[in-house]
Order: C-alpha cells, then sequence, then structure tokens
C-alpha cells in the first residue's frame, strides 16, 4: 500500500479566482501569487492517485487568516473524504492564532477529520514562543482522540525559496519538547532535526512521538537524505509525503529506488508507517 501523507486540495471557488485573496492573505499570495503555482481539485487528487499507484492521500487545507476561508476549506476537505472515503484522508487546518481555531478543530474532527494540518507559522519570527502557546488547544483536542498535527517545519540554511520560513532548529525541537504526547509530523524533513536524535541525552526521548515527511524532498535533497534519515531517526519515523499538486509522486519513487534502503524500509517509507498513525487497515480507515 502507498500512502502519500502530504498533499493539498483547494475548493473551486478559490481555485478559479485565487486573486481574490491575495491582498488578505500575505501567505497564500506568497505561495500561490504566481499563476502557475499548482491547485487542484479532489477529481484530479484522485485521477492522480490512480495514476500514480497511491492507495490512499492525506489531503491538507491551508491556514488562512480569514476565519470563513478555513471554514470554506475545511468543510471543502471533508467532503472529499466523504466522497472518496477508501481513498482520502482529511485534516482540518486553522490559524492558531484565531480565537475561534479551537472550536473549529473541535467541529472538524467530531466531523470526521483525522488530524489537523498542515499548520504552518509564515510570519516573521518563525515558531515564537507565543506560536508554541497558541498550538496548546489543538494539540490537546488530537492527543485526546489520538490523532497527529502536521506542521510546515524547513531547514533554516540553503537558498531562499517561496513558503521557507524564519524556524530555527531550537524553535523546532522547542515545540515538540512543550508537547511530548502529541503525535507530532514535521513537513520537510523537520528541517534536519532528526539528525540530532544521535545526541547520548535527551533529544530521542523529546523525539518519540514526532514523525518525518518526505514533502518537496526532490527540490531540496540527494536521495541519500532517506537512507540517512531511517538509520538515524528509525524506520519507523519517515513517511512518504509528496506536497502534491507541487511535485507528482513518481519522482520520488526514482529518487527512493536510488536511495539504497532496503525492501523492507521501503515498504515502511511508502505506507506502512503511515498506516500504523492513521489507524488505517486493509485500505480503510480505522
Amino acid at each position: 500500500m502507498i500512502i502519500d501523507v502530504h498533499t493539498h486540495l483547494f475548493p473551486k471557488r478559490i481555485r478559479d479566482s485565487r486573486d481574490r485573496y491575495f491582498a488578505d492573505e500575505p501567505a497564500f499570495a506568497l505561495l500561490y501569487g504566481d499563476p502557475k503555482a499548482r491547485m487542484i481539485g479532489v477529481k484530479a487528487m484522485v485521477e492522480t492517485m490512480d495514476a500514480h499507484g497511491v492507495d490512499m492521500s492525506v489531503v491538507c487545507g491551508f491556514p488562512w487568516l480569514n476565519p470563513e476561508n478555513i471554514r470554506h476549506h475545511n468543510d471543502y476537505i471533508l467532503e472529499a473524504v466523504a466522497g472518496y472515503p477508501d481513498r482520502l484522508i482529511g485534516l482540518c487546518c486553522v490559524n492558531p492564532f484565531d480565537p475561534a481555531a479551537e472550536q473549529e478543530v473541535g467541529r472538524c474532527l467530531e466531523r470526521g477529520a483525522s488530524g489537523v494540518g498542515e499548520i504552518a507559522f509564515y510570519q516573521p519570527g518563525g515558531i515564537t514562543p507565543e506560536a508554541v502557546k497558541a498550538l496548546e488547544p489543538i494539540m490537546r483536542l488530537c492527543r485526546e482522540k489520538n490523532l497527529p498535527v502536521l506542521i510546515h517545519t524547513n531547514e533554516p540554511v540553503g537558498h531562499a525559496y517561496p513558503g521557507k520560513t524564519d524556524n530555527t532548529l531550537i524553535q523546532i525541537y522547542e515545540m515538540v519538547k512543550t508537547y511530548p504526547d502529541s503525535k507530532i509530523i514535521l513537513a520537510h524533513w523537520g528541517g534536519g532535526l532528526f539528525f540530532y536524535a544521535l545526541l547520548k541525552k535527551e533529544v530521542r526521548q523529546v523525539l518519540a512521538n514526532v514523525y518525518f515527511d518526505t514533502a518537496a524532498s526532490p527540490f531540496l535533497y540527494e536521495p541519500d537524505i532517506y537512507r540517512v534519515s531511517m538509520a538515524l531517526a528509525g524506520e519507523e519515523k519517515i513517511l512518504f509525503g509528496s506536497d502534491y499538486p507541487l511535485i507528482m509522486p513518481s519522482r520520488y519513487y526514482k529518487e527512493i529506488e536510488a536511495s539504497g534502503i532496503s525492501d523492507a524500509g521501503r515498504e515502511k517509507l511508502l505506507g506502512g508507517n503511515s498506516a500504523a498513525l492513521f489507524g488505517i487497515a486493509n485500505g480503510e480507515s480505522a
């Protein structure tokens, strides 16, 4: 089974009139201001899954500032999952600083969302102490239902690109350390935080409930990242995520084949680990 743990869907209203949202949503304008930045609906998602052999996809929205946009987008995700319950797993998304975020997460979880994400902090300063505190009700609600939270992170060095935030490794680490009992997926390899699992004290325990997804890897890392990350973080902690429609899933398959990981490791990476995390058995959400 292949499970893509990191993809994005957008409602038709937003896809058809993206420019209407740029003025009030700076993060959206940053990521989707270029007309070439793809946004897709549920039909295109399922068609691509079929073409690339993906059995199930975890679909995310966007951390809008406007609560109306949040609700509209979350409703679309929930409707998409209801239409394809054997193919799609839905995450609700919120802006943690929104006073209504806790209520919206509760609403979506009651309606069948399988967690929260992709939460992102695009504002200057990255994952500040205030941002970590704002996550508390979201983490609590998901922890009570044993559901994961997907957090946008990125490497703090290297070239600049749209969507690269100000987060530091210390900020990422302090965030997961604050919520040790929460299941957290760090997008985009967690900015490389898994390297510090080699430290003899504290870190491996702090990362006990932390997973790392591969989203955007072909743009950022050499194929060796798969072998190295699984050796350092553990084979059970790495999740295949394509960030589709940013990158097609098949591009990852080629890099995974070139990485030299074992067949068993490949099966865990491409679906086994995500199935265990989301409670999926025989292609259906438990």
